[in-house]
């Protein structure tokens, strides 16, 4: 077994100091049990309406979502508890919306299948779109401004999202082999254009009306500015865009969550701006990042000035993705004390494992990553990756990153150990890795502008 090459410990004894890394009394792994209580699960009373008595029909064929949508309805009328969405295939042309003290449970063997036509989900809805507020098409499965609400069960939704409907928006992309647009084709690149630019010019968000014609596409499921939110035990597939996207929520419990969708954007959970996020026991299959936490982009992010703070991701399975769990790229309101725990990531189409991406355009903060045992077969590009250049933007607001700490995290296969670029005005401050090894790693890691680096029994065997 061979140990840091000489070249490398070269570089790293040029970044290491030997003062002590920032105080983490406030705010460490001590926190954890206090986070998750904190964050408890919604409690419904025990009423049940299944939507079948509501015209549901699980054959595939009839539209059942006017059925679903009065079964929400009366449960929520009669004080809360359970819709039951018995074993069928549910056609459903349209959004499902959530409403408070309601628990939407798929049985085993159901499936909701969504319309792919976009002018289903119209009229348009207060949402988010890559970090900035607009109206429109409502996500397939919404919630705005509601408390105690559920999907949960063994069920499946599935949005149907392919090469011949929503993907194809996206435009040029090299992430997959085909989505399904080509040169000459209309995108949602002029959409996005004039989007920034009204929130770079303080147009209320109620005043960016897009919907039909825009293509820009919905996340699939966005509980919004809502309290006590549960999504458990179901199986995500086929997302127009991002998978589930919790926005300015408070107590978020995603358990058991399986997610299988390989389309652009395609990540599998972004909890963005919202306190008090517990993430278990999930598996994500991806066209994009796993776990992708976000802030608000730019000026959008900036002028709500919400972090994403307090979030638990524990026992998790990372298959295919572009991260495993990434911080950014839209964290212009900050992020704050972030635990990642006993994750497995393993996947040649995987690219890596922890990810930080900012730059001096998107501006925000990271304080406060703690990860320990984590277990990583293989990534294509670095294990840790923080990387304040991404996207080559650059801008009047330089991220601050400060307070990374790494232990017992094992890797067998990957090109990077690390691939850290701070900032030369704005170094990476307050980097620890203890208790780790970085196998296989093909080329010598990256280490530009980190303030400070602290490695305790860090290892590097080569194959």
């Amino acid at each position: 077994m061979k140990i840091l090459p000489a070249c490398f410990a070269a570089l790293l004894l040029a970044c290491i100091t030997n003062s002590s890394p920032a105080d983490d009394a406030a705010i460490g792994w001590h926190s954890v049990d206090g986070i998750v209580q904190r964050i408890g699960t919604p409690q419904f009373p025990d009423r049940e309406f299944n939507v079948v008595d509501f015209g549901a029909k699980g054959d595939g064929t009839t539209n059942s979502q006017p059925a679903i949508r009065d079964a929400i309805e009366a449960c929520h009328q009669a004080g809360g508890g359970r819709v039951l969405v018995p074993a069928g295939d549910y056609r459903v042309d349209g959004p499902v919306r959530l409403k408070s003290n309601v628990n939407l449970h798929l049985e085993a063997d159901c499936t909701l299948r969504f319309s792919t036509r976009a002018s289903d989900y119209l009229p348009v809805v207060f949402t988010r779109f890559e970090g900035t507020e607009l109206m429109n098409y409502s996500p397939l499965v919404y919630a705005f401004e509601e408390t105690n609400i559920a999907i949960t069960g063994a069920g499946v939704i599935d949005g149907q999202a392919g090469h011949d409907n929503w993907w194809k928006w996206k435009g040029a992309w090299d992430g997959t082999p085909d989505i399904g647009w080509k040169e000459g084709d209309p995108d949602q690149t002029s959409a996005i254009d004039i989007l920034r630019s009204q929130a770079d010019k303080n147009v209320p968000a109620e005043q960016r009306v897009y919907g039909e014609g825009s293509l820009l596409r919905s996340s699939f499921v966005q509980p919004y500015r809502c309290k006590n939110v549960l999504i458990e035990g179901i199986t995500v597939r086929n997302s127009p865009m991002w998978c589930v996207h919790p926005v300015l929520c408070e107590n978020v419990v995603v358990r058991g969550v399986t997610v299988d969708s390989h389309g652009p954007n395609n990540d599998g959970c972004n909890p963005e701006s919202c306190r008090y996020v517990l993430i278990e026991d999930c598996t994500f299959d991806t066209g994009d990042d796993c776990i992708a936490i976000k802030s608000g982009r730019n000026t959008d992010g900036r002028r709500l000035n919400r972090p994403s703070e307090y979030y638990v991701i524990r026992n998790c399975t990372m298959r295919d993705g572009h991260g495993g769990v990434v911080l950014g790229s839209e964290m212009s309101g900050g992020v704050r004390n972030i635990f990642v725990e006993d994750c497995q990531m393993d996947s040649p189409n995987l690219e890596r494992a922890i990810r930080l991406k900012s730059n001096s355009n998107r501006g925000g903060y990271l304080e406060n990553l703690f990860v320990r045992n984590v277990t990583v077969g293989q990534v294509s590009d670095a294990v840790l990756r923080v990387n304040l250049y991404y996207a080559h933007e650059t801008g009047d607001y330089p991220p601050t990153v400060r307070n990374i700490y790494i232990e017992n995290l094992t890797s067998q296969k990957s090109r990077y150990a690390f691939y850290f670029r701070g900032l030369k005005e704005h170094p990476i401050e307050s980097i620890t890795i203890r208790n780790c090894t970085f196998a296989g790693a093909e080329k010598p890691s990256v280490i530009e502008h980190v303030q400070q680096l602290t490695m305790e029994n860090v290892t590097f065997p080569l194959e």
